[in-house]
């Protein structure tokens, strides 16, 4: 909707949002996702507006941050923020619909989370959500805008606590440690024992392993 606004990187973190209040939207809600790429478990997508007042310090994209901070963020936020929502599909429903459209639905229940409607979306990415909300994608949004950043660790730390869950539940697949991801010992895993009731089976990895 304002395409113009977002193609200068901005000074600081807190810019687009600043622009946007300007502009007379007060509720402005940053969008991102975790687990698109892994070959198990949910996606995972967070909606955070935060507050003006009380900015959040050292807040970055989640793939910057180390376990510990991203942790430690995460309280501050979900403490300081004026609304989180949290939206989770999973991985039968990503099989079914594919992965692009899940995270879209995780974006949109997220969305649709929130304790009250935001007037204006920043979404990361390219991909826009069905809302009827006025709505921005911003290509590597997490390290563009503080909202998203925010949204991005959310998302990232409630995944990984499901993915812990999970290894509770299938402790072979050593999820606790990869989070799903192809890393050599979840592709060892799923050679030796097949998938597991919470794998992307339409995913080429573990389609190769389940017809071996």
């Amino acid at each position: 909707m304002h395409d113009y606004l977002f193609h200068i990187p901005p000074p600081d973190l807190y810019h687009f949002e600043t622009v946007l209040r300007n502009m007379g939207y007060d509720s402005i809600s940053g969008i991102d996702e975790a687990g698109r790429g892994p070959l198990a478990g949910p996606v995972v997508a967070a909606a955070v507006i935060l507050n003006p007042e009380q900015p959040v310090k050292d807040v970055n994209d989640s793939k910057k941050l180390d376990k510990s901070c991203r942790e430690r963020l995460y309280l501050e936020i979900m403490a300081l923020a004026m609304a989180v929502g949290v939206g989770v599909v999973d991985a039968a429903t990503i099989d079914r619909i594919n992965i692009l459209q899940a995270t879209r639905q995780a974006m949109l229940l997220a969305v649709e989370a929130l304790p009250y409607s935001p007037d204006y979306l920043m979404i990361d990415g390219i991909t826009t959500i069905n809302s009827s909300l006025p709505q921005q994608t911003i290509k590597k949004g997490d390290s563009l805008s503080a909202s998203i950043a925010a949204a991005s660790i959310i998302a990232k730390v409630t995944r990984d606590r499901i993915m812990y869950e999970y290894d509770l539940l299938y402790p072979t697949y050593g999820f606790s440690s990869h989070k799903g991801y192809g890393s050599p010992q979840h592709l060892e895993a799923l050679q030796k024992h097949g998938p597991s009731p919470i794998h992307r089976m339409t995913f080429r990895r573990v389609k190769n392993e389940k017809s071996a």
